[in-house]
């Protein structure tokens, strides 16, 4: 559906819902709402079928176009947000395809700018094992960084690390997770990493302190947030400002309770842990 004369369709008071396989895409979140505080928002953390890293496409966009289902039968967003790197090589024009009335704003690899800030043309990407093998980056290294020599280090020990261990982990454990990394991209001579999936943002300090400041990190999030703004007014999708917007809202997939670290994400980002979906 394009982004413009939507009023009629959608409804402006409508949340905005963001989807990850857990928790990686509540720094995209929290951006957008910086930036669009009057709006309502939702996220749905995909715990059941987390980590999407290691499935394949068709698996991918299975568990995504479940979870859209999902809410859009709790919520009917009128915008649709995969902050996730992994679901969006894989699924998002699928989902497209699947959900014709919806929007899309997806999560992928930023390539373009990497390319653009990059000295010596020689830059790592850290991602799952999905985007490192997706066809979609193929095509972006293609079109924005032909001339650039590429390092993929898939990094699917920090996915999980940051998920499930994230704020009970020692500094110490931390900069651990992220040394093999580290290690191969300081051998390669990259001065730019892209950090292709959401959960690595987490850990961008600890990245950025043993690649050292003549390393630069790129992500998304300012990307995708500002594609978000960009749908929201040329879709007159504004949400109209005559009652406060609930408090964004975390829901799980899965049948068991939600474990100890989600308490701690929603309290960290200020969202409230809904249950299930």
């Amino acid at each position: 559906m394009p982004a413009t004369n939507l009023r009629n369709s959608l409804d402006n008071q409508a949340p905005i819902a963001f989807l990850d396989s857990g928790v990686g895409g509540l720094p995209y979140l929290q951006w957008v709402r910086q930036h669009a505080p009057d709006e309502n928002f939702v996220y749905f953390a995909d715990r059941g079928h987390f980590p999407y890293g290691p499935k394949t496409p068709d698996e991918v966009f299975a568990a995504v176009a479940e979870g859209v289902a999902k809410c859009g039968a709790a919520f009917d967003p009128k915008l649709f947000v995969l902050a996730c790197n992994t679901a969006s090589v894989s699924a998002l024009e699928r989902l497209r395809l699947e959900f014709p009335e919806k929007i899309f704003v997806g999560t992928v690899p930023a390539i373009k700018p990497a390319a653009r800030y990059s000295r010596n043309k020689r830059i790592g990407i850290l991602a799952t094992s999905a985007t490192i093998h997706a066809h979609y980056l193929d095509g972006l290294i293609e079109r924005f960084a032909s001339s650039c020599t590429i390092i993929r280090v898939p990094g699917p020990d920090i996915v999980n690390f940051v998920e499930k261990k994230f704020f009970a982990a020692t500094p110490e454990e931390r900069l651990l997770v992220v040394a093999e990394a580290v290690e191969k991209f300081r051998a390669e001579g990259v001065d730019t990493v892209v950090l292709a999936c959401t959960h690595f943002l987490y850990l961008h300090n600890e990245i950025h302190a043993e690649l050292g400041e003549d390393v630069r990190l790129i992500d998304s999030r300012e990307g995708v947030g500002k594609r978000v703004l960009e749908i929201l007014d040329t879709g007159d999708l504004r949400r109209l400002p005559s009652s406060r917007p609930f408090p964004p809202r975390l829901y799980l997939s899965g049948t068991q309770p939600p474990e100890a670290q989600y308490a701690f994400f929603a309290d960290y980002f200020k969202i409230e842990l809904s249950g299930l979906l």
